[in-house]
């Protein structure tokens, strides 16, 4: 160890050391300039709609989902059964308004949907855009482009520097009418929570403001877990996720407090700020983390990111990212125990709550009458569909309708050779099939879905047919199918090429069933592959049997 800096505001003394140890080291010859392979782990990711999506939330009225997909640099809008209807920037980052051809984001994070109008916090640009579906126009409504410094406020959105802004929740300025008229801003990068006045009204204890005003409502910017009556007073550490909850009693934002591993309450009242679950009472403590089940401050928490509020359950639920788990809390209680998630940074895709797995879940919320909760599962760059009643989990099929096709489960662009399935597909191996040159191989679908469930209207399940190192024997033939109903599955067929020569080659057929439960608010997945050994021969042709491929679920 040469040099140690804490905290933050020390790039001017970071950047000088750094130049004086290289200048020294090379002089010494200690240090070789020579070009590091550096492999991008996004090159190494599996093919997918999604990109690191950070936040997810739901448009209760057409229960339409918008989606932060974080790592692409767009905002999605997208059908309750998966399909993308808008798609609003990328692929890659930048900073313009517009129509939605031409504007763009960097790395946008929280989003909120009210009446076609989206608020996202456009997190590395330092700005809160809007987003105005019937127009389809991008808009800057706060924040000036570039990181500030400013921990007060109170400038009209547009001339007003924030900073790393980080969730977005529509609330209330807790008056007695209870209207949309604020957007709380979880501002990560000064440590705040801040208000931006949709309309002319007051935040407690404050003066009638503008509308179009932003400002701070609690924190004091210090970087800290301090709790306090008086909100200006209080202190948080990189506050990352917001919910409302604004029924009585409890009349509140919740708050994922992730440097600190807290969750807080911030009252709509008098913005007074409470503990709720996590952390300890050194307030300068931002090290007391762990993963343990309890109550208030013997809970433990690792960097959560999201939180949403059951109005329904009277519960919140909370993305513990760094222990990758989804966990829930009573707030009259303070009980945080674990709702799904075994802690190990995976994607097992199973049904189970205890079963299953995430990788840094980033962002949650609440839909279909409190039945089920998504989750941005962040580093599997999927959504996670939580059934809460039915205490089961599926991943939502993001997909385009012009080439929902040939885009597998996972894919977001048109693929010339199949998907792949997810590690936890089942795989098949059928008994070996003899064939000969001229031949036709029939192979027919048998694939029983669950009771209770129908394949879903809109994203076509679908086959591929494959032949790994001997993809000759598949051409001027049909590789890929689509399956309309379980009552009418389609029968595949390969003809052995005339003039082949005695080999052995493995087929695989892939599968891809998207359902859903028959009132259609739960929609599945399920990846099935089918081995089939092949050898062809030049002895007298046989009759071949059809080949069932058969699965009950």
């Amino acid at each position: 160890m040469l040099f140690s800096l804490i905290g933050e505001g020390h790039k001017d003394k970071l950047f000088l050391y750094t130049s004086i140890a290289l200048k020294y080291y090379k002089d010494r010859g200690q240090i070789r300039n020579h070009k590091i392979e550096i492999k991008l782990y996004k090159d190494s990711l599996p093919p997918s709609p999604l990109l690191f999506p950070g936040k997810v939330t739901v448009d209760h009225v057409s229960n339409r989902l918008v989606i932060a997909d974080t790592g692409h640099h767009r905002i999605l809008v997208v059908l309750k059964n998966g399909q993308i209807q808008y798609s609003i920037g990328g692929p890659n980052p930048g900073r313009k308004d517009g129509v939605f051809s031409e504007s763009t984001f960097n790395s946008p994070q929280g989003v909120a949907i009210r009446n076609n109008i989206i608020y996202v916090a456009d997190t590395e640009n330092h700005l809160i855009r809007k987003i105005d579906l019937e127009a389809e126009m991008v808009s800057t409504v706060a924040g000036i482009g570039i990181q500030g410094t400013d921990k007060e406020g109170g400038a009209k959105g547009e001339e007003q520097p924030i900073s790393s802004p980080w969730d977005v929740v529509f609330g209330t300025s807790g008056s007695e009418v209870q209207r949309d008229d604020i957007l709380w801003i979880a501002m990560a990068g000064t440590h705040q929570i801040w208000a931006l006045l949709l309309d002319s009204g007051r935040l407690p204890k404050k003066n009638e403001l503008q509308k179009g005003t932003c400002l701070r409502f609690a924190g004091s910017g210090n970087e800290e877990n301090r709790n306090n009556a008086y909100p200006h007073k209080a202190g948080f550490a990189q506050p990352s996720g917001l919910s409302l909850a604004s029924e009585e009693p409890w009349r509140c934002l919740f708050v994922a407090d992730s440097e600190s591993s807290t969750v807080r309450a911030v009252s709509l009242r008098d913005g007074a700020v409470r503990h709720l679950v996590g952390g300890e009472r050194d307030p300068m403590n931002l090290f007391a983390y762990g993963d343990v089940d309890g109550v208030g401050i013997d809970a433990k928490l690792q960097h959560p990111l999201g939180v949403t509020w059951d109005k329904k359950r009277n519960l919140l639920y909370v993305a513990d990212s760094y222990n990758h788990k989804i966990k829930v809390v009573d707030p009259k209680t303070k009980n945080c125990t674990t709702l799904a998630g075994t802690g190990d940074a995976s994607n097992v895709i199973t049904s189970s709550f205890t079963e299953s797995t995430f990788n840094e879940p980033g962002g949650l919320c609440i839909g279909e009458n409190g039945q089920l909760l998504y989750v941005a599962d962040t580093n599997n760059h999927q959504i996670k569909v939580m059934d809460l009643e039915t205490k089961t989990i599926s991943v939502l099929p993001v997909f385009r309708p012009e080439n929902a096709v040939v885009d597998g489960p996972f894919l977001g662009e048109k693929q010339k050779t199949s998907p792949k399935l997810p590690k936890s597909a089942p795989n098949i191996r059928l008994p070996p099939v003899a064939a000969s040159p001229g031949q036709t191989l029939q192979f027919k679908l048998r694939l029983d879905l669950p009771s209770g469930t129908k394949l879903t209207e809109g994203v076509p399940s679908c086959w591929f047919l494959t032949a790994e190192g001997n993809e000759w024997l598949l051409q001027g033939q049909i590789p890929s199918g689509v399956i309309e109903s379980i009552s009418s599955q389609p029968a595949i067929s390969l003809q052995i090429p005339g003039d082949c020569l005695s080999l052995e080659a493995i087929l695989s057929i892939s599968v891809f069933l998207y359902y859903c439960s028959t009132d259609s608010n739960a929609c599945m997945m399920k990846g099935i592959m089918f081995s089939q050994p092949l050898q062809i021969t030049s002895a007298q042709p046989g009759c071949i049997a059809p080949v069932e491929l058969k699965y009950v679920f």
